[in-house]
C-alpha cells in the first residue's frame, strides 16, 4: 500500500473542512470539503486571513484568542473538545459548523499552525433552535 497516496486520497476526498493556518492566521491548508462548506476555492482561500470565513462581529474575539494560543503555545481546546460557532460563506450566508483543533508544533515544541476539522451543522442549529422555540410556545 503506498499510504501518501492514501493520505492524499482521505485529504482531497473527505467531506469536512481541513484548513490549516499559520501563526499568523493565513490559511496554509485548504481541502476540498473546504471547498464545499464554505465556497472558496482553494486558490482563492490559500494566502487569505481566517476572516474570510470569519464573521465580522466575531474577529476581534476571535483574534484575541488566536492570538494569544500562538503567544503562548497553550489553548483551552484541543484533546478532541468540539466548538461550535457561526461561519461564513463566500457568498456571505452565515453557517453554523462545529470543529476540532489540532495544535501544529514544530521539532522544539513550539506552535506554528493549528489545523481545524471543521463541519457545517447549520441544519442541526437551525433544526434544535425550531424545537427550542415549539417547546417554549
Amino acid at each position: 500500500m503506498d499510504w501518501d497516496q492514501i493520505a492524499r486520497k482521505l485529504f482531497e476526498g473527505m467531506p469536512d473542512a481541513l484548513v490549516v493556518a499559520d501563526r499568523k492566521g493565513i490559511i496554509r491548508v485548504w481541502n476540498g470539503g473546504a471547498e464545499r462548506i464554505f465556497g472558496f476555492a482553494e486558490g482563492e482561500a490559500l494566502g487569505q486571513s481566517l476572516d474570510i470565513i470569519t464573521p465580522e462581529r466575531l474577529r476581534e474575539r476571535h483574534w484575541i484568542g488566536y492570538e494569544a494560543t500562538m503567544r503562548t503555545g497553550q489553548t483551552k481546546y484541543g484533546a478532541g473538545d468540539l466548538l461550535s460557532v457561526p461561519a461564513i460563506r463566500k457568498d456571505g450566508a452565515q453557517i453554523s459548523i462545529q470543529f476540532s483543533i489540532v495544535p501544529l508544533r514544530d521539532e522544539d515544541g513550539d506552535l506554528q499552525a493549528v489545523a481545524a476539522i471543521m463541519r457545517d451543522v447549520t441544519e442541526d442549529f437551525e433544526e434544535r433552535k425550531r424545537l427550542r422555540r415549539a417547546l417554549r410556545d
